[in-house]
């Protein structure tokens, strides 16, 4: 195995089981903690590796409206809009974006008047010309990852 393909096999066992001690994980890729270790450090230098955290499950803790907000910006304000956006702690994701809209955010409510204040609160700032949201009736997927590729 080489190690790119290490650090691959590496990054795909976490994603299997991100609790995963360097013992198991050694046994798994048929290589000593040392190793393990040393190329975890460096995934994590490197910006690859940004954290472990649980997958939660925001429906079963009464998170369940799920809300799609496309906006448009002002253009020398997009930045400062991001960034508000990024700050509500209900909006799991910000993409600036090519397109009709400048921005869509992903957030998670609890129910739809909580989502239409926080909407009618984004809509008081002056650099939103328009917005547009729907509302996620079924998520077929969500926050899913996938397994690296190996190199040949």
């Amino acid at each position: 195995m080489t190690y790119e393909n290490l650090d691959r096999e590496l990054v795909n066992a976490l994603l299997g089981d991100g609790r995963a001690s360097l013992r198991s994980l050694g046994e798994d890729l048929d290589v000593s903690v040392t190793t393990v270790s040393n190329h975890l450090s460096d995934l994590e230098d490197e910006g690859i590796i940004n954290g472990y955290t649980p997958k939660v499950d925001y429906d079963k803790l009464g998170y369940d409206v799920t809300a799609i907000i496309q906006l448009k910006v002002e253009g020398s304000s997009l930045p400062a809009v991001t960034e508000d956006l990024k700050e509500h702690k209900q909006m799991i994701s910000v993409y600036e974006v090519t397109g009709d809209y400048d921005i869509i955010a992903v957030g998670k409510f609890t129910d739809t008047d909580g989502m239409n204040a926080h909407i009618k609160e984004l809509l008081t700032d002056p650099d939103i010309r328009e917005s547009n949201t729907s509302v996620v009736l079924n998520a077929a997927s969500e926050h899913e990852q996938f397994d690296l590729d190996l190199k040949e």
